[in-house]
C-alpha cells in the first residue's frame, strides 16, 4: 500500500479569507456513492473516504490539487482518503492510498491548477465536479443549470470579442426576452385569478357550512374562468435557478476572478462604490410600483411589500459578487419598458372582461 501526503491545505490567495475558509476543502469521487467533500475547518477528528476512489483533492476557492490512479482509461482505483487534524486554521493533514500492483508498481497522476470547468472536463471521471457549485442540498438542482450557463456565458465571450462585464450585461438583456413570453402568460392568469376572487369569496361565504357544497361549486368556478393558483406564480419564478446559480458562478469561477468592469475592479468580489446593489434596489422598485399601479385595487400588504422588498434586497446584495449585481440590475433595467406593457396590457384587460356571475347550483 502506498500512501501519497497531499499536504494540509492550499495557500490563501483572496482578499476575502473568511469566505475563502467555507470552501478550503478537501473533496472526493467514490466510484459508486459519488461525490464526498468536507471543509478542513470541520476536521477535529480523523476521517476516512473508503475507496475504490476515482480521484481525491484539495481545493481552495479557485484551484485544486487531485490525485487520480493510473493513466487515462486504465481501471486501477485510489485505496481511500484519510482526513486527520492539523495545527493551523483551516488546516488537515490529508494522505490518500493505493494499492500496489503484482509488480511492486504504482502509477497515479497529479493535477495542481485552476478549478477553469473546461479544464478539468479534459479529465476523465468528472473532476469538474470538485467544485461543487452550491450547497450539497441543492447540487442535483443547480449542477446542471451550473452546466448550461457556463456554456452560454463562455460562447458569448469568445464570440463577441467582449468583457465579461458586458458579457453579463447581454446575458441580463437575453434572459428578460426569452422570459417576456413567460410573464405575459403569468400576468394573464393572474388577472383571471384576481377577477374571480369576488366571485370565490361569495361562494365561500354562501357553502362556509357545507364542505362538499363549497368544494364542489369551487372546482365548478375554476373549471368555468380558467382559474388556476399557481399559473400566474410558476413563470415568475422561472428566473430564480438561473439567478441562484449566478450565485455560485461568480462564488466559485476562477474566469471571472479579477476580470474589471468600468469602476468595478473585480467582478467575482463585491462592488467597492455599492452602485450595483442600489441601482438593483431602485429597478425593483420601480418594477413593483408599475405593476401596483395598474391593479384594480392592490391589497396594503401588497403596496407595502413595495418597499420592503427593494430595501431588503439592495442590503443583501450589497456583499454579493459584483457580476451578479451586474447582471440582475441589468435585467431589472431591461424588464421596466416590458412590465410598462404588461401593465398597459393588464388595464386594457381589466376594462373590457368583466367576470360574470357562476350559475350555482341548488341548495
Amino acid at each position: 500500500m502506498l500512501v501519497t501526503s497531499l499536504g494540509s491545505g492550499l495557500a490563501y490567495n483572496e482578499r476575502n479569507r473568511r469566505e475563502e475558509s467555507t470552501v478550503m476543502g478537501y473533496v472526493v469521487k467514490h466510484l459508486r456513492e459519488g461525490i464526498s467533500d468536507e471543509r478542513l475547518s470541520q476536521v477535529d477528528e480523523e476521517q476516512i473516504e473508503e475507496g475504490p476512489l476515482l480521484w481525491g483533492a484539495l481545493k481552495s476557492k479557485y484551484f485544486i490539487f487531485a490525485m487520480m490512479p493510473g493513466s487515462e482509461g486504465s481501471e486501477q482505483y485510489l485505496g481511500g482518503l484519510t482526513a486527520s487534524p492539523a495545527p493551523g486554521d483551516d488546516q488537515a493533514a490529508i494522505a490518500v492510498s493505493q494499492t500496489v500492483g503484482n509488480e511492486g508498481g504504482v502509477e497515479y497522476r497529479i493535477f495542481v491548477g485552476p478549478q477553469e470547468r473546461d479544464l478539468l472536463t479534459a479529465f476523465e471521471n468528472e473532476l469538474e465536479e470538485a467544485n461543487p457549485y452550491g450547497y450539497r442540498w441543492m447540487r442535483p438542482v443547480v449542477r446542471p443549470v451550473v452546466s448550461v450557463v457556463l456554456t452560454i456565458l463562455n460562447f458569448l465571450y469568445a464570440n463577441l470579442n467582449v468583457g465579461y462585464g458586458w458579457v453579463l450585461i447581454i446575458f441580463g438583456v437575453m434572459m428578460r426576452v426569452i422570459l417576456f413570453p413567460l410573464n405575459q402568460k403569468a400576468m394573464r392568469a393572474q388577472m383571471r385569478n384576481m377577477a374571480v376572487q369576488p366571485l370565490l369569496q361569495e361562494i365561500q361565504k354562501k357553502y362556509k357550512d357545507q364542505p362538499e357544497k363549497l368544494q364542489k361549486e369551487m372546482m365548478k368556478l375554476y373549471k368555468e374562468h380558467g382559474f388556476n393558483p399557481l399559473a400566474g406564480c410558476l413563470p415568475m419564478l422561472l428566473p430564480w435557478p438561473v439567478l441562484i446559480t449566478l450565485f455560485f458562478v461568480f462564488r466559485n469561477t476562477i474566469q471571472l476572478r479579477g476580470e474589471s468592469f468600468l469602476w468595478l475592479p473585480n467582478l467575482s468580489a463585491a462592488d467597492p462604490l455599492y452602485i450595483l446593489p442600489v441601482l438593483l434596489g431602485i429597478s425593483m422598485f420601480l418594477m413593483q410600483w408599475i405593476s401596483v399601479r395598474s391593479m384594480p385595487e392592490p391589497n396594503p400588504q401588497m403596496k407595502m411589500m413595495m418597499w420592503i422588498m427593494p430595501i431588503m434586497m439592495t442590503f443583501i446584495f450589497f456583499n454579493f459578487a459584483s457580476g451578479l449585481n451586474l447582471y440582475y440590475a441589468t435585467a431589472n433595467v431591461a424588464t421596466i419598458p416590458q412590465q410598462y406593457l404588461i401593465a398597459k396590457e393588464r388595464k386594457a384587460l381589466r376594462d373590457k372582461t368583466p367576470v360574470q356571475k357562476p350559475a350555482t347550483s341548488g341548495d
